[in-house]
């Protein structure tokens, strides 16, 4: 249990994380952890279906709730006079949402959750790489191999039982982080989660799940292309690396700025500005618990051969292995990210939401002083050392989608692999 006191607004922020996210899907069982966060405003005996956000709507609040490989995360936000309101609500179906399962709601939200899939990665541009990436990037067996979201067959062949099992083992008050942040008093504030929460069960934590050893390494470079109904080309260039707050994930943050932050960076500049072979570059590393991946994605400029495209890409990624990064840069990277840690100290929300994080992943909700300085401490040459540790030309993904042929050459075979009548 977490406490942050913040008299200047008058707003209160419930922050409950759990930890579980998609990594601790068991096989042929994905997309439960993602499923659960739609299940669980389902309704207990107590309040049912619906009412959760009725009752919190009709004092004031609001809610949301999202899910990544590792983690869970619901919030509150009301006024301070909707606190009781907002922790009696999140313990009662922290202790009653599993038993009062049924087969119904399952079947709604399975439902909602299928259609989702569709409508954010199998109908959007680009989704359906988004979906295949980290079955490139890492191998079959590791807690990364699936998508979030979860398979359709899983998701459909999930049973009542299966979901409740699911429920008793991982969302346990031992599993959970609990914030309070913003306008409230701790002592009265942990007398209300003293009365709400402390008759919880104590059950012991769930194991992380068998992971195998290290940072799971490409030993080649993979390379797909999908068709998709997209109007521009789009490469991706995707590398396993450093988990979060190892070594080199800092670099690897700050380098991706180096790389496409603004007009001025390093590839924004070469393939947008002077070559026009893209529309667009973003580089970023994308942080997780057990292992990360940088990603460089660009939007190819109508005509351009993606070739040349991967050609231009390992020119700058080659300079800056040999080390032609400069101060500049850098400092520019860094007051990029310090700006961005800050702003979100502004928002009770995100302080909420950092305390939890740093809690959950390091066992310590106040190291935001320590965060900020694995950025302020980069070197040019850490980045370097990382460029040239994690983003090899010889061991990635190159994930390339092209448009669909007009209807017309599909019809005819015409661009479509077979010879034209």
């Amino acid at each position: 249990v977490i406490l942050h006191e913040d008299h200047t607004t008058p707003t209160v922020v419930v922050n409950l994380g759990y930890r579980v996210g998609s990594r601790f899907e068991a096989p042929r069982r994905t997309g439960f952890a993602h499923l659960f966060e739609h299940l669980m405003f389902m309704g207990t005996r107590r309040a049912p279906t619906k009412a959760f956000d009725a009752w919190m709507e009709a004092a004031g609040g609001w809610n949301n709730a999202w899910t990544s490989e590792d983690r869970t995360v619901y919030y509150d936000v009301g006024p301070p006079t909707a606190l009781p309101l907002l922790l009696w609500l999140e313990a009662d179906r922290l202790s009653d949402l599993g038993p009062s399962m049924t087969l119904d709601k399952l079947n709604a939200q399975r439902e909602v959750v299928r259609n989702e899939r569709r409508q954010t990665s199998e109908n959007q541009p680009y989704g359906k790489a988004e979906l295949r990436l980290p079955e490139l990037l890492f191998p079959e067996g590791h807690p990364y191999h699936h998508p979030v979201i979860g398979s359709h067959a899983d998701l459909e062949a999930a049973s009542v039982d299966d979901v409740k099992g699911f429920f008793a083992t991982h969302y346990t008050a031992s599993n959970a982080a609990l914030v309070v942040a913003g306008d409230h008093h701790p002592e009265a504030t942990l007398a209300w989660v003293t009365r709400l929460f402390s008759g919880l069960p104590r059950v012991a934590r769930a194991a992380d799940p068998a992971v195998p050893a290290g940072t799971p390494a490409l030993a080649k470079v993979v390379r797909e292309t999908l068709r998709d109904t997209v109007e521009l080309a789009r490469v991706t260039f995707a590398w396993p690396s450093p988990k979060h707050f190892a070594a080199g994930d800092a670099e690897l943050d700050l380098l991706g700025s180096v790389l496409s932050a603004t007009k001025a960076s390093r590839l924004t500049e070469r393939l947008v500005f002077r070559e026009k072979a893209a529309q667009r570059v973003v580089a970023y590393q994308a942080s997780s618990a057990l292992a990360s991946h940088f990603a460089i994605d660009v939007l190819v400029t109508p005509g351009v051969d993606p070739a040349k495209v991967e050609r231009l890409v390992d020119e700058e990624l080659a300079k800056v292995r040999a080390g032609e990064l400069t101060e500049v840069e850098l400092s520019r990277a860094k007051n990029g990210v310090e700006t961005g840690l800050i702003t979100r100290l502004q928002s009770v929300r995100e302080r909420a939401s950092l305390l939890s994080s740093y809690e959950q992943e390091l066992g310590d909700p106040g190291y935001f002083e320590r965060d900020l300085a694995r950025y302020r401490d980069a070197t040019l040459a850490g980045l370097r050392a990382a460029a040239q540790s994690s983003l090899r030309t010889d061991a990635r993904v190159v994930l390339t989608v092209l448009p669909e042929p007009p209807r017309a050459q599909r019809a005819s075979g015409v661009g479509a692999g077979k010879e034209a009548p």
